[in-house]
């Protein structure tokens, strides 16, 4: 069960940097669309950093931190009950 539920948590984490590395793209196109006169979208993209994009981030990095003390905490509970 533990298991299972780490897989679909490092799922949906995956799911989720992929979001936010698109997210930097469309930022970066826009951005540079902006400079040249292009309109590509950056004021949409400034309208969804407060509801989707800062979330999105803050997730990211909460399940990275939580994936990574489990793992951890995981790692030195096999140890103690293999040198038992």
């Amino acid at each position: 069960m533990k298991d299972k539920f780490f897989q679909w948590l490092n799922l949906a984490l995956m799911v989720n940097l992929f979001f936010v590395l698109l997210s930097f793209v469309w930022f970066a196109i826009a951005v540079i669309g902006r400079s040249t006169g292009v309109p590509l979208g950056l004021d949409i993209w400034y309208s969804l950093w407060t509801p989707v994009m800062q979330p999105a981030i803050g997730i990211l990095m909460a399940g990275a931190i939580i994936s990574g003390i489990s793992s951890w905490v995981a790692k030195r509970l096999e140890s103690r009950s293999s040198s038992l």
